[in-house]
């Protein structure tokens, strides 16, 4: 339990070290949030749980393949922005495109054999 408090407060605290640093240098706290810090962690932790190379190696290619269809997401949101769509509503629009983009790319994974 103890374990997972800390995972959870070194996990958090990179979050709060983002926002806090985006307040005042909006470019250098998206430079900490584009770090892969997440997966990085997520490794660590996984590695730590379960030392197995092939679910490690399957993991990583995953995030991987993950990540693509998170990426317009960061285009979409500043451009509803700029076209005065309230925040809020710009997120929810950035989030769904993302699960619909995650859908497609599940489907689509097993016709380039790629296993997520």
């Amino acid at each position: 339990m103890l374990y997972l408090v800390i995972k959870a407060a070194i996990s958090g605290v990179i979050v709060a070290i983002v926002s806090e640093v985006a307040k005042r240098y909006p470019g250098f706290g998206a430079l900490i949030a584009s770090l892969p810090l997440v997966s990085v962690l997520g490794m660590i932790w996984l590695w730590n749980d379960k030392p197995d190379v092939p679910n490690m190696a399957a993991h990583v290619q995953a995030t991987f393949w993950f990540v693509l269809p998170s990426l317009p997401m960061f285009l979409l949101i500043p451009w509803l922005l700029k076209q005065g769509v309230s925040f809020w509503l710009a997120l929810m629009l950035g989030c769904l495109l993302t699960i619909a983009l995650y859908l497609t790319m599940v489907a689509a994974a097993p016709r380039f054999s790629l296993k997520l």
